[in-house]
């Protein structure tokens, strides 16, 4: 099975369990992937999502909370790059108010359904959910304020078409505002292996130096990135441990080297 088959198959699941159990993260996907503390958990404050219906809140599986951070203002267009049960959609919509537009573009239709139903809950008229593939994005160019992400990009097998299809379609000093899974610095293949399992399921996180080329040479200039959350080794020793591995062995290996990270880029005013 192709990943973005695996992908699909996981996340249709994750929002066919929430949707009939309202299942916590834990509870929708599959338990070989991480949930709870320290990944996904506590991104959020109460008062962003007590006006967001509670499915949206639980299909929530990234690792940032691209929306706060992203400073979006009001009449943006904003663009979700795996929309997921809707939730940064959701809070986008009501950052940039009605004379802006928020569009969510998914490729699961559970998880495209669930969404529709969330924007329905919520009663917000200035969002549109898409369904479609991140590497090839059903939106004109130039036609959107901000693109924002979470925890997506890097389940993607060609994350450069990403790239370049997310600048195709910012407008000239459009904002790309992504929270994501990296790593900083040599990790041997088989730890990364596990540690990207648990991190994130199926995610194939770029190394930090790697991220900044592929930006570049997607057309993104001022390219930094910022951590939001630095993962430690005792984060992962349940997980690691369950699967046979000897974490204090591996530990000065993996030690912070592992991290969710915020890239918020410009679009130069003269790129069309």
């Amino acid at each position: 099975m192709e990943l973005k088959d695996k992908v699909r198959e996981r996340y249709g699941e994750a929002a066919l369990r929430i949707k009939s159990a309202g299942s916590s993260c834990c509870g929708a996907v599959p338990t070989q992937c991480a949930c709870g503390d320290p990944i996904t958990s506590n991104l959020y404050e109460s008062t962003e999502t007590r006006d967001i219906p509670q499915d949206a809140v639980l299909a929530s599986l990234g690792c940032g909370n691209p929306t706060r951070l992203a400073e979006l203002k009001p009449g943006e267009t904003v663009l979700d790059l795996g929309s997921g049960g809707g939730i940064d959609v959701l809070l986008s919509a009501r950052r940039v108010g009605p004379a802006g537009k928020a569009y969510g573009l998914d490729m699961t239709e559970e998880m495209l359904a669930l969404a529709r139903e969330n924007q329905r809950k919520s009663g917000l008229e200035n969002v549109e959910f898409l369904q479609g593939d991140i590497e090839s994005i059903p939106l004109p160019g130039n036609s959107v304020d901000v693109v924002i992400s979470n925890c997506v990009i890097n389940l993607s097998a060609d994350k450069s078409l990403v790239l370049r299809e997310a600048f195709r379609v910012l407008k000239p000093g459009g904002r790309f505002a992504v929270s994501d899974v990296i790593t900083r610095g040599d990790v041997p293949s088989e730890l990364r292996q596990s540690m990207l399992l648990w991190v994130g399921c199926l995610a194939g996180a770029l190394e930090e130096a790697e991220y900044v080329r592929t930006l570049a040479m997607a057309g993104f200039e001022s390219i930094a990135v910022e951590p939001t959350r630095i993962y430690n080794i005792e984060d992962a020793r349940g997980f690691l441990a369950g699967e046979g591995i000897d974490v204090d062995a591996i530990a000065p290996q993996v030690e912070n080297k592992f991290m969710s990270a915020f890239n918020p880029r410009r679009k130069a005013a003269s790129n069309k």
